[in-house]
């Protein structure tokens, strides 16, 4: 009777560690495919820039900064937004409570 109890938890146990080998394996190997490693070194270059630009987007010519505040003064024109209004800020919200009327 035991056996049948302990019996799935094992095969359950094994499904999970194997799972987990399976995926930190890949994670700890090195990438041998040029393709991957392509990929990485990518990856951390872009990582690089975007610690360098300090929040801004990466490899940005005046351009393409000009089209963002654009779509940005765009956006916040649809939603109420304008001149000398803070976009990021949380809205005040002020709920009143109703009369109730007793007769």
């Amino acid at each position: 009777m035991i056996v049948t109890r302990v019996l799935p938890e094992v095969r359950s146990l094994q499904t999970v560690l194997r799972r987990n080998y399976g995926v930190s394996a890949v994670l700890l190997k090195k990438a041998t495919d040029p393709i991957q490693q392509l990929f990485v070194d990518k990856i951390q270059e872009y990582s690089k820039k975007s610690k360098a630009a300090g929040g801004k987007l990466v490899d940005a010519t005046p351009d393409i900064e000009r089209q963002l505040q654009q779509e940005l003064d765009k956006v916040a024109r649809q939603y109420g937004g304008g001149a000398g209004v803070d976009m990021t800020k949380f809205p005040d919200l002020k709920f009143t409570d109703p009369k109730i009327e007793t007769s």
